[in-house]
C-alpha cells in the first residue's frame, strides 16, 4: 500500500475516517485533479490462486458527478461501497487494509444504437428501460469477454426482461488500482 495511487489512498482513508467517526471526509481539490465527473469505488477481497481478482466485497458509485470535485466524489463513493452495497455486510474497521481498492472515474456516457459499438474491455455500459430502471457494468471485469454477455448482466441488475426494450450508453473509464 505504500506505493498505491493517491485516489486508492484517499478511498481509504475515507472508509477509516467513517468507521470511526461516521461522517464523510471532504479533501480539498488539488492542483492536477480532474473535474468531478462519476467515479465507482469498487472493493474486493485479495486475489487467491489463479484468480485475476478476488471476490467483490462492494461496488457503488455514480454516474455523474454528484460532488464538487472528484476527491469529494472518490470519498462519497468509498464510503457507500464499504457500508451501503445491499449485496454484502457494512465492512469492519480491520477489513479496510486487506482488501484491493479500484477507482473508476468515468467518462460521459454517450448513447449507441448496438452491441456492435460495445467493447468491454474498454468501454463501460448503461442499460435504460421501461419507467427509468438503468443498470450499470464497468469496463474490464474479469470473465465478461463480449458485448452480448455485458449487456445481459447490465439488464439483470436493472430488473428487465430480455425482450424489455432497451437503449444503450457506453462510457470510458479510468480505471486506477
Amino acid at each position: 500500500m505504500a506505493h498505491e495511487h493517491p485516489y486508492v489512498t484517499l478511498a481509504r482513508r475515507a472508509i477509516r475516517h467513517y468507521l470511526a467517526t461516521g461522517e464523510i471526509l471532504d479533501p480539498p481539490q488539488e492542483p492536477g485533479d480532474p473535474p468531478a465527473s462519476g467515479v465507482f469505488v469498487s472493493l474486493h477481497q485479495p486475489a487467491g490462486p489463479g484468480q485475476i481478482e478476488g471476490p467483490l466485497r462492494g461496488c457503488i458509485g455514480s454516474i455523474q458527478a454528484r460532488e464538487p470535485t472528484v476527491r469529494s466524489e472518490i470519498a462519497r463513493s468509498a464510503v457507500l461501497a464499504a457500508t451501503s452495497d445491499p449485496r454484502f455486510p457494512a465492512l469492519r474497521p480491520g477489513e479496510v487494509d486487506d482488501l484491493d481498492v479500484t477507482v473508476y472515474l468515468l467518462g460521459d456516457p454517450e448513447p449507441i444504437s448496438g452491441l456492435d459499438e460495445l467493447d468491454p474491455a474498454r468501454y463501460g455500459v448503461i442499460v435504460e428501460g421501461p419507467g427509468g430502471r438503468r443498470g450499470l457494468l464497468l469496463p474490464a471485469i474479469p470473465g465478461i469477454s463480449s458485448a452480448e454477455q455485458q449487456v445481459d448482466i447490465a439488464r439483470q441488475k436493472a430488473f428487465l426482461s430480455p425482450g424489455d426494450p432497451i437503449r444503450l450508453y457506453r462510457f470510458s473509464a479510468e480505471i486506477i488500482h
